[in-house]
C-alpha cells in the first residue's frame, strides 16, 4: 500500500484529500502544520508528500527544500497561487509537480499515477524516465507517452524534447538545442528550432490548453510542468 502523508491546514481539502486517497487504495495521513509536516515527512518511509505552500510555523518552499536535503520522496505541491513566479520557485525548490488549487480529483489522481510509475520504472530497472505533467520520456526505450498513450516522434523531435524535458524550467538558448541536437558542425539556420518546436507542440499539446514548450521572447524555449 503507498504512503501519502498530506501537509494541508484548511481542514475541508485535507478531509476530502483523505477520504479520497483512502477511497482509492492509498494509506494517506494528514496534518496541518508545517513543522509537524516536517518532521513526519523526515522520520517516515513516505511515498508522497502532497504539500501546502501556506502553512503554519513552516512554509511549503522551506518544507521542500529541507526534505530535498536528505531524502528523495516525491513532492506534489498543491496551492491556491497559481503566478508563473510561485510555480517556478516551487519546482526550484524540489518539488516533482506543482498543482494550482482548485483541481479535479481525476487530475491529482493521474499525477500521482505518472509519480508512482516514474518510480517503479527506475526501481526496476534503474533506467531515468524524465516527465513533464503527464509526459513521460524514456530514452533507453525511446519511448514517449503522453497520458498513458504513445506519441510517435521522429529522431530529431525526439533529440529535441529529450533536451528540453532533462532541463524542465531551464531556459536553453536556440543556439544551444541546434548544437544539442543537431551538432556543432551543422549548417542549419537556429530557425529550424522554432519549426521543429512547432511540429512537437502539435504532437504533445492538449487542445485549449497552454503549451508545455514556451518560448523566451531573444532567447529561446523553456519547458514548463
Amino acid at each position: 500500500m503507498k504512503r501519502i502523508l498530506i501537509i494541508e491546514d484548511e481542514i475541508n481539502m485535507a478531509r476530502f484529500l483523505e477520504l479520497e486517497l483512502r477511497h482509492e487504495g492509498f494509506y494517506a495521513f494528514v496534518t496541518g502544520n508545517g513543522q509537524t509536516g516536517l518532521e513526519l515527512a523526515m522520520a517516515g518511509e513516505w511515498d508522497l508528500v502532497l504539500l501546502d505552500l501556506m502553512l503554519p510555523e513552516r512554509g511549503g518552499l522551506e518544507i521542500c527544500r529541507e526534505i530535498r536535503t536528505m531524502k528523495q520522496t516525491p513532492v506534489m505541491m498543491i496551492t491556491a497561487r497559481d503566478s508563473i513566479h510561485d510555480r517556478v520557485s516551487g519546482l526550484d525548490s524540489g518539488a516533482d509537480d506543482y498543482l494550482p488549487k482548485p483541481f479535479a480529483i481525476e487530475e491529482l489522481l493521474a499525477r500521482i499515477r505518472v509519480i508512482f510509475r516514474r518510480q517503479e520504472a527506475v526501481e526496476a530497472g534503474g533506467h531515468i524516465t524524465y516527465a513533464c505533467g503527464d509526459l513521460l520520456l524514456n530514452p533507453d526505450s525511446r519511448l514517449v507517452t503522453k497520458g498513458g498513450n504513445p506519441v510517435e516522434l521522429t529522431k530529431r523531435e525526439f533529440a529535441l524534447l529529450e533536451a528540453l524535458m532533462k532541463n524542465v524550467n531551464r531556459v536553453l538558448s536556440r543556439e544551444t538545442l541546434l548544437d544539442t541536437v543537431w551538432g556543432f558542425e551543422a549548417a542549419v539556420d537556429t530557425n529550424v528550432v522554432d519549426v521543429y518546436v512547432r511540429y512537437l507542440r502539435n504532437k504533445i499539446d492538449a487542445k485549449d490548453n497552454p503549451s508545455l514548450i514556451q518560448a523566451v521572447r531573444g532567447i529561446g524555449y523553456v519547458m514548463r510542468k
